[in-house]
C-alpha cells in the first residue's frame, strides 16, 4: 500500500441533546496521515436514520471519490444514535469502510440507551449485524471490504500524531471548531 493512500475520515460535531436537531458531519480527505487534500460536509438528524444515505451521497458526489481507498468513521454512529450501515456504505460507494473507536463499547449500555430513541430495534439490528470489533494497536476497529492486513495498514499509515488516525483527528477538530467557534480537548 502506498504511503499517500487517499483516506476519507468522517466525524460529527458537537450537538444539542434535543431531538430533531441537525448535526454537522465533516469529512477530511488525507494522503496517508500527512497531507490533507480536501474537506467535505453534510448534516444529519440527531438520533435519526439518515446517516447512511447522507454519507453515500457525500462520497458519491465528491470529486475525491475516484481516489479514495478507504472511508474511516469515528465509530459506527454519528449524531448520537444515527447508526451507519457500514456494509451498505461500502456496497453503494465501492470503497472499503472502517470504524475506529477509542474505547471498546459497552454493548449492554448501548442497548439500554437505544431504548430512548426512535427505531431502536432497527438500530440495534444494524449494531448487532455489524462486523466484529477488533483491537488494533491503541484503538478498536471494524471493517468491511478489506482484509485485516489492509485495515492494519490503513491505521498504521494514517496515525501520525497521537492514537487516532489523522483523517479522523482533523475531521473532529474542524467540526468542533465550526460548531463551537473553537476546537479543544482530545480529538
Amino acid at each position: 500500500m502506498k504511503e499517500e493512500v487517499r483516506i476519507l475520515g468522517i466525524d460529527d460535531g458537537p450537538f444539542e441533546k434535543k431531538n430533531g436537531v441537525a448535526v454537522l458531519v465533516v469529512g477530511t480527505v488525507f494522503r496517508g496521515g500527512h497531507f490533507m487534500d480536501g474537506c467535505l460536509s453534510t448534516t444529519i438528524e440527531k438520533d435519526g436514520d439518515d446517516a447512511t444515505e447522507k454519507l453515500i451521497a457525500l462520497v458519491t458526489n465528491s470529486k475525491f471519490k475516484p481516489q479514495l481507498q478507504c472511508i474511516m468513521l469515528n465509530g459506527i454512529a454519528l449524531g448520537g444514535f444515527n447508526v451507519i450501515d457500514v456494509r451498505k456504505l461500502h456496497e453503494e460507494t465501492g470503497i472499503p469502510v472502517m470504524t475506529v473507536i477509542r474505547i471498546m463499547p459497552d454493548l449492554e449500555s448501548m442497548k439500554k440507551a437505544l431504548s430512548y430513541v426512535k427505531n431502536a430495534e432497527k438500530k440495534w439490528t444494524l449494531l448487532s449485524l455489524s462486523p466484529p470489533i477488533r483491537k488494533m494497536g491503541s484503538v478498536y476497529c471494524q471493517w468491511v471490504g478489506m482484509m485485516e492486513e489492509n485495515a492494519r495498514e490503513f491505521i498504521s499509515l494514517s496515525t501520525t500524531h497521537g492514537k487516532i488516525p489523522e483523517p479522523l483527528r482533523i475531521a473532529h477538530i474542524i467540526a468542533r471548531g465550526i460548531v463551537t467557534g473553537e476546537s479543544k480537548g482530545r480529538a
